[in-house]
């Protein structure tokens, strides 16, 4: 009876190891790993064309935007890094601040000889696509922002007193002790509370995504990202007074049941040529619950914006 059970058991370890795949990039994609600004950058690049930038933001990687590359590498270079200290790029000490991340995509695109692109940004990837625009307009030919404040940006100090974000103060060395080795049960509930359909997230994508958030290093990094927001904030304004609103086209998407038409609401007060967009039927994880409505918004936008 063992030996039948283990039989059974060899026998489905294919198809259950290949089950816990999130969806996949292309066979056309490549992945370079590029050393700049102090970070070495895990990014995947295919297709041909104008170029376009996806950047990801916590509890996820650049993972997260294969079905949107799939489809805009039809007539775009597609450029998808992780960001540093999260996915497969190098987790520093330091350097969180988006600021400093908008010079690790700037150090991507030299490498890449890109001189301008289209950015798509989610969550924490929004704060350093705006770094980037902010400080390179003339790079950033349009930009798509999903789901996610600008720190220091229109109503931060409100968006700051949602309890739901209680983790955006949450860090440091015994934190990382709580969470280490429970790096499931942590991100589970971002997965959860800021879904509208807990269930979209699969569990696939839970496994994998908590595989590499239990990386060593992973978790100090996304501590990290969030312990920048005063700093963020800071240098937000001071980009805001002295550089004055983004000019190029901006599309400010919502999920329906998460940030809504606050995203627009946001970017009004950075960016002055703001379109709005909400995906229907979805919490926060836009890529997660309703990717098809979320890769039509952002192509039909790229493509009016010609």
């Amino acid at each position: 009876m063992l030996k039948l059970v283990m039989g059974a058991l060899a026998a489905l370890a294919i198809p259950l190891s290949a089950a816990a795949q999130v969806p996949p990039f292309p066979a056309s994609f490549e992945t370079r790993d590029i050393e700049t600004n102090g970070a070495t950058i895990h990014v995947r690049v295919g297709g041909q064309g104008p170029a376009v930038v996806l950047l990801h933001g916590y509890g996820e990687t650049g993972d997260m935007w294969a079905p949107m590359a799939g489809e805009l590498a039809r007539d775009h270079t597609v450029v998808v890094p992780d960001l540093r200290g999260l996915g497969l790029s190098s987790k520093p000490e330091a350097g969180y601040d988006k600021k400093t991340q908008a010079n690790d995509v700037a150090g991507v695109l030299d490498a890449l000889h890109i001189d301008s692109a289209d950015f798509v940004t989610h969550d924490i990837g929004n704060m350093v696509g705006y770094a980037f625009a902010v400080q390179h307009p003339e790079r950033t030919t349009r930009f798509v922002l999903i789901d996610a404040p600008l720190p220091g940006i229109g109503p931060w100090e409100e968006v700051l007193k949602n309890p739901l974000l209680w983790h955006f103060r949450f860090g440091g060395a015994d934190m990382e002790r709580l969470v280490a080795g429970r790096e499931r049960i942590y991100l589970d509930r971002f997965w959860n509370e800021f879904s509208a359909t807990p269930a979209a997230f699969t569990e696939a994508s839970r496994e994998h995504y908590a595989g590499l958030y239990a990386l060593p290093g992973a978790m100090h990094a996304g501590f990290s990202q969030f312990a920048a927001f005063d700093q963020d904030a800071a240098d937000n304004l001071a980009f805001l007074a002295d550089k004055g609103k983004l000019t190029m086209p901006v599309l400010a998407i919502g999920g329906e049941k998460s940030f809504g038409p606050m995203m627009a609401t946001v970017m009004r007060f950075a960016a002055s040529n703001v379109s709005e967009g909400i995906i229907p039927g979805s919490g926060h994880w836009i890529m997660e619950e309703n990717p098809a409505a979320t890769v039509a918004m952002v192509r039909g936008f790229l493509d009016a914006s010609n």
